[in-house]
Protein backbone atom coordinates (compact mmCIF):
# COMPACT_ATOMS: atom_id res chain seq x y z
CA UNK A 1 0.00 0.00 0.00
CA UNK A 2 1.04 3.63 -0.37
CA UNK A 3 3.00 5.17 2.10
CA UNK A 4 0.54 7.79 2.24
CA UNK A 5 -2.09 4.94 3.98
CA UNK A 6 -1.72 4.20 7.44
CA UNK A 7 -2.53 0.58 7.32
CA UNK A 8 -3.44 -1.72 10.41
CA UNK A 9 0.09 -3.35 10.73
CA UNK A 10 1.67 0.55 10.82
CA UNK A 11 -0.80 1.50 13.58
CA UNK A 12 0.18 -1.65 15.65
CA UNK A 13 3.53 -1.15 15.09
CA UNK A 14 3.84 2.78 15.85
CA UNK A 15 1.16 1.57 19.03
CA UNK A 16 4.57 -0.45 20.17
CA UNK A 17 7.09 2.44 19.49
CA UNK A 18 4.61 4.80 21.30
CA UNK A 19 2.93 3.21 24.18
CA UNK A 20 4.30 2.35 28.01
CA UNK A 21 5.14 -1.66 28.35
CA UNK A 22 2.37 -1.19 30.70
CA UNK A 23 -0.32 -0.61 27.66
CA UNK A 24 -3.55 -3.52 25.98
CA UNK A 25 -1.59 -3.72 22.70
CA UNK A 26 -4.40 -4.27 19.70
CA UNK A 27 -1.87 -6.63 18.39
CA UNK A 28 -2.06 -8.89 21.83
CA UNK A 29 -6.13 -8.96 22.52
CA UNK A 30 -6.89 -11.81 23.96
CA UNK A 31 -9.58 -11.88 21.06
CA UNK A 32 -13.37 -11.58 20.39
CA UNK A 33 -15.59 -14.98 20.72
CA UNK A 34 -16.39 -15.01 17.14
CA UNK A 35 -12.72 -14.61 15.51
CA UNK A 36 -12.98 -11.94 12.50
CA UNK A 37 -10.47 -11.09 9.72
CA UNK A 38 -8.58 -8.16 10.67
CA UNK A 39 -9.37 -4.88 9.46
CA UNK A 40 -6.98 -3.63 6.37
CA UNK A 41 -6.74 0.04 8.28
CA UNK A 42 -8.19 -0.44 11.93
CA UNK A 43 -6.53 -2.03 15.02
CA UNK A 44 -9.38 -4.24 16.97
CA UNK A 45 -9.92 -1.81 19.55
CA UNK A 46 -10.93 0.92 16.44
CA UNK A 47 -13.02 -1.60 15.39
CA UNK A 48 -14.61 -1.78 18.54
CA UNK A 49 -15.23 1.76 19.52
CA UNK A 50 -16.77 2.19 15.80
CA UNK A 51 -19.47 -0.76 16.51
CA UNK A 52 -20.15 0.95 19.87
CA UNK A 53 -20.92 4.36 18.20
CA UNK A 54 -23.08 2.52 15.62
CA UNK A 55 -25.73 0.58 17.33
CA UNK A 56 -28.84 1.06 18.40
CA UNK A 57 -28.32 1.31 22.34
CA UNK A 58 -25.72 4.29 21.85
CA UNK A 59 -28.08 6.38 20.02
CA UNK A 60 -30.78 6.02 22.60
CA UNK A 61 -28.56 7.26 25.50
CA UNK A 62 -29.28 11.30 24.24
CA UNK A 63 -33.02 10.34 25.71
CA UNK A 64 -31.92 8.98 28.82
CA UNK A 65 -31.84 10.95 32.45
CA UNK A 66 -28.61 11.38 34.04
CA UNK A 67 -29.55 13.41 37.12
CA UNK A 68 -32.41 15.37 36.16
CA UNK A 69 -36.01 13.41 34.91
CA UNK A 70 -36.65 14.89 31.48
CA UNK A 71 -35.18 18.82 32.28
CA UNK A 72 -36.35 21.56 30.27
CA UNK A 73 -33.24 23.15 30.04
CA UNK A 74 -31.12 21.84 26.70
CA UNK A 75 -28.13 22.17 28.57
CA UNK A 76 -28.52 19.53 31.13
CA UNK A 77 -26.71 16.29 30.58
CA UNK A 78 -28.18 13.42 29.25
CA UNK A 79 -26.26 9.70 29.70
CA UNK A 80 -24.98 10.53 26.07
CA UNK A 81 -23.57 13.63 26.86
CA UNK A 82 -22.19 11.91 30.35
CA UNK A 83 -20.73 9.20 28.18
CA UNK A 84 -18.92 11.72 25.72
CA UNK A 85 -17.46 13.40 29.20
CA UNK A 86 -16.08 10.38 30.33
CA UNK A 87 -14.44 9.85 27.24
CA UNK A 88 -12.62 12.68 26.88
CA UNK A 89 -11.26 12.68 30.27
CA UNK A 90 -10.26 8.76 30.17
CA UNK A 91 -8.42 9.61 26.68
CA UNK A 92 -6.44 12.82 28.14
CA UNK A 93 -5.39 10.66 31.27
CA UNK A 94 -4.42 7.63 28.59
CA UNK A 95 -2.78 9.90 26.73
CA UNK A 96 -0.23 11.03 29.59
CA UNK A 97 0.72 7.93 30.99
CA UNK A 98 0.85 6.81 27.42
CA UNK A 99 -1.69 4.07 27.63
CA UNK A 100 -3.94 2.90 24.31
CA UNK A 101 -6.53 5.72 23.65
CA UNK A 102 -8.54 3.63 21.43
CA UNK A 103 -9.34 1.17 24.01
CA UNK A 104 -9.56 3.84 26.41
CA UNK A 105 -12.58 5.37 24.54
CA UNK A 106 -14.20 2.03 23.34
CA UNK A 107 -14.69 1.16 27.08
CA UNK A 108 -15.44 4.63 28.30
CA UNK A 109 -18.13 4.68 24.43
CA UNK A 110 -19.95 1.86 26.20
CA UNK A 111 -19.68 1.73 29.64
CA UNK A 112 -23.42 2.96 30.29
CA UNK A 113 -25.22 1.19 27.55
CA UNK A 114 -26.86 -0.58 30.06
CA UNK A 115 -28.64 1.71 31.80
CA UNK A 116 -32.55 2.54 32.62
CA UNK A 117 -34.71 5.26 31.46
CA UNK A 118 -34.73 7.91 34.67
CA UNK A 119 -31.54 7.33 34.92
CA UNK A 120 -30.34 5.34 38.61
CA UNK A 121 -34.39 5.29 39.79
CA UNK A 122 -35.27 3.03 36.93
CA UNK A 123 -32.52 0.85 37.82
CA UNK A 124 -33.99 0.87 41.57
CA UNK A 125 -37.43 0.41 40.06
CA UNK A 126 -36.10 -3.32 38.02
CA UNK A 127 -34.12 -4.26 40.91
CA UNK A 128 -37.46 -4.38 43.18
CA UNK A 129 -38.87 -6.15 40.10
CA UNK A 130 -36.57 -8.93 39.75
CA UNK A 131 -36.47 -9.11 43.46
CA UNK A 132 -40.31 -10.13 43.84
CA UNK A 133 -40.17 -12.90 40.51
CA UNK A 134 -37.09 -13.84 41.85
CA UNK A 135 -38.60 -17.27 43.73
CA UNK A 136 -40.47 -17.97 40.43
CA UNK A 137 -37.05 -17.84 38.58
CA UNK A 138 -34.46 -19.11 40.63
CA UNK A 139 -31.88 -18.15 37.53
CA UNK A 140 -32.60 -14.55 37.41
CA UNK A 141 -30.15 -12.40 39.23
CA UNK A 142 -32.00 -10.93 41.96
CA UNK A 143 -31.12 -7.48 41.62
CA UNK A 144 -30.91 -4.92 38.48
CA UNK A 145 -26.68 -3.71 37.82
CA UNK A 146 -26.15 -1.61 34.84
CA UNK A 147 -23.07 -2.64 34.23
CA UNK A 148 -23.80 -6.40 33.27
CA UNK A 149 -26.74 -5.34 31.23
CA UNK A 150 -24.27 -3.07 29.49
CA UNK A 151 -22.58 -6.64 29.70
CA UNK A 152 -25.41 -7.99 28.22
CA UNK A 153 -26.34 -5.26 25.46
CA UNK A 154 -23.00 -5.54 23.90
CA UNK A 155 -22.90 -9.55 23.91
CA UNK A 156 -26.07 -10.57 23.03
CA UNK A 157 -28.65 -7.85 22.76
CA UNK A 158 -27.36 -5.65 19.68
CA UNK A 159 -27.27 -7.08 16.08
CA UNK A 160 -30.44 -8.78 15.84
CA UNK A 161 -29.67 -11.10 18.87
CA UNK A 162 -25.72 -11.75 17.98
CA UNK A 163 -24.29 -8.61 19.69
CA UNK A 164 -21.36 -6.54 18.77
CA UNK A 165 -18.86 -9.59 19.38
CA UNK A 166 -16.05 -6.61 21.33
CA UNK A 167 -12.47 -7.99 22.16
CA UNK A 168 -12.12 -9.22 25.77
CA UNK A 169 -10.59 -5.94 26.76
CA UNK A 170 -13.16 -3.54 25.73
CA UNK A 171 -16.32 -6.50 27.80
CA UNK A 172 -14.04 -6.62 30.72
CA UNK A 173 -14.08 -2.55 30.82
CA UNK A 174 -17.61 -2.72 30.53
CA UNK A 175 -18.21 -5.21 33.03
CA UNK A 176 -15.99 -3.93 35.94
CA UNK A 177 -16.64 -0.04 35.26
CA UNK A 178 -18.42 0.13 38.74
CA UNK A 179 -18.35 -1.56 41.98
CA UNK A 180 -15.15 -3.43 43.79
CA UNK A 181 -13.83 -5.29 40.66
CA UNK A 182 -11.16 -3.93 39.19
CA UNK A 183 -10.44 -3.93 35.63
CA UNK A 184 -7.76 -6.20 33.96
CA UNK A 185 -6.37 -3.23 32.11
CA UNK A 186 -4.68 0.07 32.96
CA UNK A 187 -7.29 1.58 29.79
CA UNK A 188 -10.41 0.09 31.82
CA UNK A 189 -9.22 1.08 35.40
CA UNK A 190 -8.32 4.76 33.78
CA UNK A 191 -12.06 4.86 32.84
CA UNK A 192 -13.69 3.42 36.39
CA UNK A 193 -11.96 6.59 37.84
CA UNK A 194 -13.20 8.75 34.91
CA UNK A 195 -16.70 7.86 34.82
CA UNK A 196 -16.58 9.16 38.78
CA UNK A 197 -14.52 12.50 38.37
CA UNK A 198 -17.25 13.08 34.95
CA UNK A 199 -20.59 12.85 36.89
CA UNK A 200 -19.13 14.37 40.38
CA UNK A 201 -18.10 17.61 38.10
CA UNK A 202 -21.26 17.71 35.55
CA UNK A 203 -23.40 16.66 38.45
CA UNK A 204 -22.50 19.84 40.69
CA UNK A 205 -22.71 21.85 37.38
CA UNK A 206 -26.15 20.58 36.41
CA UNK A 207 -27.75 21.02 39.98
CA UNK A 208 -26.40 24.84 39.94
CA UNK A 209 -27.91 25.61 36.84
CA UNK A 210 -31.31 24.13 38.14
CA UNK A 211 -31.01 26.06 41.55
CA UNK A 212 -30.84 23.51 43.54
CA UNK A 213 -27.45 24.37 45.34
CA UNK A 214 -24.51 27.13 44.27
CA UNK A 215 -20.92 26.56 43.65
CA UNK A 216 -20.24 28.42 46.92
CA UNK A 217 -21.54 26.60 49.31
CA UNK A 218 -19.37 23.21 48.23
CA UNK A 219 -17.43 23.43 51.53
CA UNK A 220 -14.08 25.15 51.55
CA UNK A 221 -12.09 22.22 52.78
CA UNK A 222 -13.00 20.18 49.14
CA UNK A 223 -11.86 24.00 47.34
CA UNK A 224 -8.96 24.53 48.73
CA UNK A 225 -7.84 20.89 47.28
CA UNK A 226 -9.64 20.79 43.78
CA UNK A 227 -10.96 24.11 43.51
CA UNK A 228 -13.73 26.27 43.18
CA UNK A 229 -15.00 25.52 39.80
CA UNK A 230 -15.76 23.13 36.92
CA UNK A 231 -12.28 23.24 34.87
CA UNK A 232 -10.57 23.07 38.01
CA UNK A 233 -11.28 20.16 39.70
CA UNK A 234 -11.37 18.19 36.67
CA UNK A 235 -7.81 19.64 36.08
CA UNK A 236 -6.61 18.75 39.79
CA UNK A 237 -8.51 15.04 39.47
CA UNK A 238 -6.93 14.39 36.20
CA UNK A 239 -3.60 16.07 36.63
CA UNK A 240 -3.49 13.91 40.54
CA UNK A 241 -4.33 10.41 38.22
CA UNK A 242 -1.49 11.01 36.29
CA UNK A 243 0.96 11.75 38.77
CA UNK A 244 0.38 9.12 41.16
CA UNK A 245 -0.39 6.48 38.24
CA UNK A 246 3.07 6.99 36.33
CA UNK A 247 5.27 4.05 36.10
CA UNK A 248 2.76 1.78 38.39
CA UNK A 249 1.04 -0.89 38.20
CA UNK A 250 -2.43 0.34 38.48
CA UNK A 251 -4.30 3.44 38.04
CA UNK A 252 -4.03 5.93 41.31
CA UNK A 253 -4.94 9.36 43.19
CA UNK A 254 -3.01 10.93 45.56
CA UNK A 255 -4.16 10.30 48.79
CA UNK A 256 -5.20 14.25 49.55
CA UNK A 257 -6.86 14.45 45.85
CA UNK A 258 -8.68 11.41 46.05
CA UNK A 259 -9.85 11.84 49.80
CA UNK A 260 -11.08 15.44 48.92
CA UNK A 261 -13.19 14.24 45.99
CA UNK A 262 -14.96 11.45 47.77
CA UNK A 263 -15.88 14.21 50.48
CA UNK A 264 -17.03 16.19 47.32
CA UNK A 265 -18.97 13.13 46.40
CA UNK A 266 -20.40 12.17 49.90
CA UNK A 267 -21.76 16.04 49.67
CA UNK A 268 -23.41 15.87 46.55
CA UNK A 269 -25.27 12.56 47.61
CA UNK A 270 -26.62 14.99 50.78
CA UNK A 271 -27.20 17.98 48.62
CA UNK A 272 -28.15 16.87 45.49
CA UNK A 273 -28.93 13.21 44.61
CA UNK A 274 -30.90 12.64 48.17
CA UNK A 275 -32.63 16.31 47.33
CA UNK A 276 -36.52 16.66 47.00
CA UNK A 277 -35.66 19.88 44.70
CA UNK A 278 -33.76 17.30 42.51
CA UNK A 279 -35.45 13.87 43.15
CA UNK A 280 -39.16 15.22 43.69
CA UNK A 281 -40.29 13.71 40.71
CA UNK A 282 -38.66 9.92 41.02
CA UNK A 283 -41.15 8.49 43.14
CA UNK A 284 -43.95 8.54 39.48
CA UNK A 285 -40.65 7.41 37.36
CA UNK A 286 -40.20 4.27 39.58
CA UNK A 287 -43.59 3.42 39.79
CA UNK A 288 -44.21 3.99 35.63
CA UNK A 289 -41.31 1.01 35.42
CA UNK A 290 -42.74 -1.54 37.62
CA UNK A 291 -45.89 -1.03 36.03
CA UNK A 292 -44.29 -1.79 32.45
CA UNK A 293 -42.26 -4.14 33.84
CA UNK A 294 -45.66 -6.06 35.39
CA UNK A 295 -47.44 -5.27 32.05
CA UNK A 296 -45.27 -6.79 29.81
CA UNK A 297 -44.48 -9.71 32.10
CA UNK A 298 -48.19 -10.35 32.40
CA UNK A 299 -48.70 -9.97 28.41
CA UNK A 300 -45.72 -11.53 26.63
CA UNK A 301 -47.20 -11.48 23.44
CA UNK A 302 -47.28 -7.75 23.61
CA UNK A 303 -43.61 -7.58 23.24
CA UNK A 304 -41.68 -6.55 20.38
CA UNK A 305 -40.58 -9.17 18.26
CA UNK A 306 -36.40 -9.12 19.03
CA UNK A 307 -37.60 -9.88 22.78
CA UNK A 308 -39.91 -12.50 21.96
CA UNK A 309 -37.28 -14.69 21.23
CA UNK A 310 -37.02 -17.65 24.13
CA UNK A 311 -33.16 -18.03 23.11
CA UNK A 312 -33.07 -15.03 24.94
CA UNK A 313 -33.44 -16.17 28.30
CA UNK A 314 -36.64 -16.24 30.63
CA UNK A 315 -39.16 -14.30 30.76
CA UNK A 316 -38.12 -11.62 33.25
CA UNK A 317 -34.71 -11.29 31.30
CA UNK A 318 -36.34 -10.04 28.26
CA UNK A 319 -38.87 -7.82 29.76
CA UNK A 320 -36.02 -6.19 31.67
CA UNK A 321 -34.25 -6.35 28.39
CA UNK A 322 -36.78 -4.52 26.74
CA UNK A 323 -37.56 -2.24 29.33
CA UNK A 324 -34.31 -1.55 30.19
CA UNK A 325 -33.79 -0.15 26.89
CA UNK A 326 -36.06 2.25 26.50
CA UNK A 327 -35.46 6.17 26.39
CA UNK A 328 -37.38 8.38 29.22
CA UNK A 329 -39.47 9.50 26.38
CA UNK A 330 -40.36 6.69 24.60
CA UNK A 331 -41.25 4.95 28.63
CA UNK A 332 -43.97 7.53 29.12
CA UNK A 333 -45.54 7.24 25.91
CA UNK A 334 -45.58 3.48 26.15
CA UNK A 335 -47.04 3.79 30.21
CA UNK A 336 -49.59 6.43 28.49
CA UNK A 337 -50.50 4.38 25.33
CA UNK A 338 -50.97 1.21 28.43
CA UNK A 339 -52.75 2.76 31.49
CA UNK A 340 -53.95 6.04 30.41
CA UNK A 341 -57.73 6.58 28.33
CA UNK A 342 -57.73 7.54 24.78
CA UNK A 343 -59.49 10.72 23.74
CA UNK A 344 -62.61 9.14 21.68
CA UNK A 345 -62.16 9.56 17.84
CA UNK A 346 -64.97 11.27 16.31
Amino acid sequence: MSDVILTREAAEAEERLRLSPRAAFSDATVGREIPLEPDPLRTEFQRDRDRIIHCKAFRRLSHKTQVFLAPEGDHYRTRLTHTLEVAQIARSIARALRLNEDLTEAIALGHDLGHTPFGHTGESALSQCLAEVAAEYPGMPHAYEHNLQSLRVVEVLEYDGRGLNLTWEVRDGIRNHTGEDVPATLEGQIVKTADRIAYINHDIDDAVRAGVMSDSEIPEAITAVLGKHHGERITALVQSMVMASADQDRIMMTPEVEAAMLTLRAFLFDRVYLSMDAKGEDPKALELVKRLFGYYLTHPSELPEEFALESLGPLPQRVVDYVAGMTDRYAIRTYEHLFMPSRWKM
